[in-house]
């Protein structure tokens, strides 16, 4: 991992992401630790965190969590989710997060040089490269170690440095990750617990 202390560095992390692949490799993300690891390697001017929230539920458990990181150093975004039933009947909620976190890569380029952005998804690729073309380093943070894989090819192409979140575990973790399969069932964010599905797109 390449960091730079002088490098004015900003995180961009989609939560749903975060937490679906940090617990699919059997830990769990101590924030305050995040901060602080980047805080140590780099000059961080803002940590985004990224969450999509159904407006109709009565208690969301993942409000504890951003209301959380709102008062200790995160700039927090929160993107209604949108509920819908499928054509099978299934109620599903929607709630991807990439047009919000590409709107403030590109407003912040010009005050960075360096983006770390916590994502697999692969629609942020053209989001990089604009990044790029005006002279901001782009690290991505995903996994290779799921089954299959979080990362997307495309994204991890682009980038100028891919960091496995397995190999910042020891330094982000609140406990050492476990022997599960890494081909188990995905882990659900708490957001979207009471729902019968959740879908990114």
């Amino acid at each position: 991992m390449l960091f730079i202390q002088q490098e004015r560095t900003c995180l961009f992390i989609d939560g749903t992401s975060l937490y679906t692949t940090s617990r699919n490799l059997g830990f769990d993300v101590d924030y305050r630790s995040l901060l602080q690891f980047f805080r140590k390697r780099c000059t961080l001017l803002r940590a985004y965190y990224y969450a999509a929230l159904v407006e109709s539920e009565d208690y969301s458990p993942v409000r504890p969590l951003t209301d959380w990181l709102a008062y200790n150093g995160y700039a927090v975004v929160i993107k209604s989710a949108r509920e819908f039933t499928d054509h099978a009947g299934r109620k599903r909620i929607r709630g991807d997060v990439e047009v919000e976190m590409t709107v403030d890569m590109l407003e912040m380029t010009n005050s960075l040089q360096h983006m770390v952005i916590f994502s697999g998804n692969g629609d942020l690729r053209r989001a990089v490269e604009a990044a790029q073309r005006c002279g901001t380093r782009v690290s991505v943070v995903s996994s290779l170690h799921t089954t299959p894989p979080y990362i997307a090819d495309e994204l991890r192409r682009q980038a100028d440095q891919f960091i496995d979140l397995m190999d910042l575990a020891p330094e982000i973790t609140r406990r050492p990750p476990d022997n599960r399969p890494r081909n188990s069932p995905p882990v659900r964010h708490p957001a979207d617990y009471g729902s019968e599905q959740f879908e990114e797109t």
